[in-house]
């Protein structure tokens, strides 16, 4: 897989990633619409993301303002930040089929840092699962398995409609992951503990200029539409990256 380095000072590349992702765009999930099936509608089969086994011992950390959580080296000079929301079923198809190994891979190999915004805007259409969820990670991040239960939560993501991420759901992935469970993590799941950072991460979300999830920013500019198909393809998503931090 070719990583950003190697794609720094590439000129025209973009244009060349665009015309190969013509045709190939996905819908995601937008957050003023009433249909938010998108490209990723299916509810998969479960199986886990290729690195979720790999990603628990990257640095973690969460970010001076409260709702942005930082995965990887504090010197990479390319920051990909990534706006989901954990019902969205186009943010697991970019997270278990698409670019998000590719950028698992780049975060691992110290070239990029991977930021995440975690929005709940789909509880607006009924159920809490997106809030449960989120104060899910933001606890797990506390035990820092944030990466390793985020990349588990998309693996097995229940149907958007179903609002699955219940107390027990979560606590059930949650013993799948090594170290996790406990007095202090278990009692957050249960009585909300981080309901004002997912507060927050959803006005942060509101306020990003993002208008549905996955949206994905490369040093502070947003993946084009020409170029969102690169969202879903692994192979490209490096390129794209690489463009755009060059940009």
């Amino acid at each position: 897989m070719r990583g950003v380095r190697g794609l720094r000072g590439s000129r025209g590349i973009a244009i060349a990633v665009t015309a190969v992702l013509v045709g190939a765009l996905a819908t995601g999930c937008d957050k003023g619409a009433d249909d938010a099936e998108g490209a990723g509608g299916d509810g998969g089969d479960g199986k886990p993301a290729a690195a979720a086994t790999g990603t628990a011992a990257v640095t973690e950390s969460l970010a001076p303002d409260g709702t942005t959580v930082r995965i990887g080296s504090p010197q990479a000079k390319t920051v990909v930040h990534v706006y989901e929301d954990m019902r969205c079923p186009v943010c697991k198809k970019f997270e278990t089929e698409g670019g998000g190994e590719a950028l698992r891979d780049l975060v691992r190999s110290g070239e990029v840092r991977a930021e995440y915004t975690l929005a709940s805007f789909l509880d607006g259409r009924g159920g809490q699962g997106s809030k449960k969820a989120a104060n899910a990670l933001r606890a797990a991040l506390d035990a820092g398995r944030f990466a390793e239960f985020h990349d588990l939560l998309f693996a097995h993501q229940p149907e958007e409609s179903v609002d699955g991420y219940t107390d027990a759901f979560l606590l059930d992935m949650a013993s799948r992951v090594k170290g996790l469970r406990g007095q202090k993590f278990d009692a957050a799941v249960k009585g909300m503990t981080y309901r004002g950072f997912v507060t927050a991460s959803e006005r942060a979300f509101d306020t990003s200029g993002a208008t549905g999830t996955p949206t994905v920013k490369v040093n502070g500019k947003t993946v084009p539409q020409s170029m969102s198909g690169a969202l879903f393809d692994k192979s490209s998503l490096p390129m794209v990256i690489g463009a755009l931090s060059q940009s």
